[in-house]
């Protein structure tokens, strides 16, 4: 059975009383999240881009190939200019 837990926070109970976190806070513990970030150095980068680049060029190519070939098969069965 799953418990609802949107909105509380793992470690209160759900009868404290929640505060809110002030920007400054807030804003040191996203910097503090952002260090622990692993980024990737320039190579990985160009190297990540240019495989997206291609895989999105193959999958725009299948889908004009695909839509090309069903057109050409809907105009040659249903009759059309």
């Amino acid at each position: 059975m799953a418990i609802d837990t949107r909105g509380e926070t793992a470690d209160k109970p759900s009868g404290e009383k929640k505060t809110r976190t002030s920007p400054a806070l807030f804003y040191r513990q996203v910097v503090n999240e952002l260090r622990k970030v692993i980024w990737p150095t320039r190579k990985d980068l160009i190297t990540y881009t240019t495989v997206v680049l291609i895989f999105v060029l193959i999958m725009v190519a299948i889908v004009y190939g695909l839509d090309s070939a069903l057109g050409w098969a809907v105009l040659r069965v249903f009759g059309g200019s």
